[in-house]
């Protein structure tokens, strides 16, 4: 039985493609040949020239080993190291676990009662009685 193909998207296709001609120069830059590269890398000739053709079912671990045969295992490390848009959504989600609970802005209005009554009267307070005056001391004999 053949191996499957995997559909991919058109715009992850020429992705492919434009990775398959860099490591492709890349490799003719260094003058090997794709023999000397498959056994580099460990694998057949064939995969190599699937991998330079720009095939998706190459292995990811196969591309990675060829990265490093080139002396670009460097690059390897800047794939995904900056996940922006995985950091806004990570801190809008922290925003609103610890956001605090969302309160009226605007008080509702109350319904004003038909027949008011007069409020209650209030008591005045006391004035605070004086202070007392200090006892006298006795004379020390």
């Amino acid at each position: 039985m053949a191996k499957r193909i995997p559909p991919t998207h058109p715009r992850v296709q020429r992705q492919i493609e434009a990775l398959s001609q860099r490591l492709r120069a890349a490799r003719m830059r260094r003058s090997m040949t794709q023999e000397v590269m498959a056994e580099r890398v460990g694998v057949s000739v064939p995969t190599i020239a699937k991998l330079e053709n720009g095939d998706p079912s190459t292995s990811l671990a196969t591309v990675l080993r060829a990265l490093t045969v080139l002396g670009l295992a460097g690059d390897i490390d800047l794939i995904a190291a900056q996940d922006t848009l995985g950091r806004e959504l990570q801190d809008n989600a922290l925003r609103r676990t610890n956001a605090p609970p969302r309160t009226r802005t605007t008080p509702t209005p109350r319904p004003t009662p038909i027949a008011q009554t007069p409020p209650a009267p209030t008591l005045l307070p006391t004035p605070p009685a004086p202070p007392k005056p200090p006892r006298p001391r006795k004379p020390k004999l």
